[in-house]
């Protein structure tokens, strides 16, 4: 009996190997999928989740695999990512053995894409740093106006227009000196922000907006997508 149990633990050992490796296979080949159907600058991080996985390989159907995009995959401004989760993906062991992979239909799509403030900020001008506060965003940006070198700080909130990300400030103040009241109003102006979200991968259709600590962080989704060359 003893040298059976073994026996099963050995053969239960192997199967979970077998399983791991396979799965790290998996990831390789689905990241040069996903990149090329995708039409990604680079291959990206590939996380294929569910055990065991060699059950969802035999059946060419993975549940869930996770993607993480780097703005050099993305071919897209520094300070850019995006991480998404892809549901439902169809690809069959043997196209993706032979590396014959024409096309990878996906039920659903979904996950958020990151612009880091330093990106946005640049849009503002040099100096400009943004920063959460929290559901809103402080701004903080030395300006001109009307001859006079004003520092401002200012809150504002943000949201989304069509494919733009715009950030909207009521009033501003001066940083620590006093400002006449008009040189604010038009100050305030410089603040406002419209940045155009940079076209993302896999049919994916922006949702929703929210400050994040190092971001903004934009929701994205997409269904019954079929990633081709």
């Amino acid at each position: 009996m003893r040298a059976l149990v073994v026996v099963l633990l050995l053969l239960l050992g192997l199967g979970v190997l077998a399983d791991r490796i396979g799965v790290g296979i998996a990831e390789d080949r689905v990241a040069a999928v996903v990149a090329d159907r995708g039409g990604l600058a680079g291959e990206p991080d590939v996380d294929i989740r569910g055990f065991p996985f060699l059950t969802q390989a035999i059946g060419g159907r993975y549940d869930d695999v996770r993607i993480s995009l780097s703005a050099a995959d993305l071919g897209r401004p520094d300070g850019t990512r995006a991480d998404v989760t892809l549901r439902g993906v169809a690809v069959p062991l043997s196209d993706v053995l032979s590396g014959s992979v024409q096309e990878v239909p996906v039920d659903r799509i979904d996950g958020t894409a990151t612009l880091a403030y330093p990106l946005l900020a640049e849009q503002l001008g040099p100096g400009t740093t943004l920063r959460r506060e929290g559901d809103r965003l402080r701004v903080e940006r030395t300006v001109e106006v009307a001859g006079v070198t004003v520092p401002l700080t200012a809150v504002g909130t943000v949201r989304l227009e069509g494919g733009d990300l715009v950030l909207d400030v009521a009033e501003a103040a001066g940083a620590g000196v006093d400002v006449p009241g008009f040189v604010l109003d038009r100050a305030a102006d410089l603040l406002d922000l419209r940045y155009p979200v940079p076209p993302l991968p896999f049919g994916l259709q922006l949702t929703g907006v929210t400050p994040g600590d190092d971001g903004v962080a934009v929701a994205v989704e997409a269904t019954d997508t079929v990633l081709r060359g």
